[in-house]
């Protein structure tokens, strides 16, 4: 007897989008690569810079994607928080440079370039000094910026926060230092979500590929290394591992209760603040 079509099981595409950075390149390196078996779910790939990210979850293009914490603010309706994948930093975080030493209290006088009004930088700095004059650069066009003098400081986050020194420049401000000796907690920059309307069963299967994958990367760090590579922007490799080191930790294989508490407490003080204009329920999947 002749099989039908019937029996062959039906193949769910699930589209994932993250950004080129190396730490999230990183962390999907097991899915991108098939790797791993996924039962029947197909994920298809798409690498695009986190401020397009985060316009995109505002229209739920994609099932799954990496946000800034700033940005699900606006997004949470349509998504939830998956338990993993997040970057967080523990005592360290977005920094405030200048061409010359100046002080934290200065910045409410300074024009800062920053990367992104969505960014959970920019919210972390407006927690810090509400009112400063700023301009809206390409994260990888910060120290440049500055360097030029077409702003006082720049709020740096990704891999400019390794080498600025070394570009002539002085830290201001660490945001991830100020907010652990104030809350006593990490500052979590970003994270992946997911899109509600896949339904609970199907989001836990998901949540599970996912965490296996990170989990896949750390046990394989050399390789994943060199696939993230690729996407490092020209990235020397001990940089690139001293940056992925920084944003791929314990935080990511889970948030714990540190991570999950900083995330709602840097998003009550976004609407304490009147940054965020309304309270945002924080919802993560199980």
């Amino acid at each position: 007897m002749t099989a039908t079509s019937d029996s062959t099981p039906e193949i769910r595409t699930i589209t994932v989008a993250h950004s080129p950075d190396s730490d999230d390149a990183f962390m999907f390196y097991g899915l991108a690569t098939n790797k791993l078996e996924t039962d029947g779910l197909k994920f298809e790939h798409t690498l695009k810079d986190i401020q397009s990210l985060n316009e995109d979850a505002k229209n739920g293009v994609f099932d799954v994607t990496a946000i800034s914490f700033h940005a699900y603010a606006y997004v949470a309706d349509k998504y939830a928080l998956l338990p993993h994948g997040a970057s967080i930093g523990d005592k360290y975080g977005p920094i405030v440079v200048a061409k010359e030493q100046r002080s934290a209290d200065e910045i409410g006088k300074m024009k800062i370039a920053v990367p992104g009004e969505l960014t959970s930088a920019f919210l972390a700095l407006r927690i810090y000094e509400p009112n400063f004059e700023y301009i809206v650069v390409p994260f990888d066009e910060i120290i440049e910026a500055v360097q030029k003098g077409d702003a006082d400081a720049g709020l740096l986050i990704h891999e400019g926060q390794l080498f600025y020194h070394q570009m002539g420049l002085y830290k201001v401000l660490d945001l991830g230092e100020w907010w652990h000796e104030r809350t006593g907690l990490p500052l979590p920059m970003g994270g992946n979500v997911i899109r509600r309307e896949l339904g609970e069963d199907l989001m836990k299967q998901v949540s599970r590929h996912l965490h296996r994958s990170i989990v896949y990367s750390m046990d394989n760090r050399e390789d994943a290394l060199a696939y993230a590579m690729q996407f490092a922007r020209d990235m020397q490799p001990e940089l690139a591992d001293r940056f992925v080191a920084m944003w791929v930790n314990d935080l990511t294989l889970d948030y714990g209760d540190r991570g999950r508490e900083a995330v709602r407490l840097l998003l009550k003080e976004g609407f304490e603040k009147g940054i965020i204009p309304h309270k945002v329920d924080v919802d993560f999947v199980d």
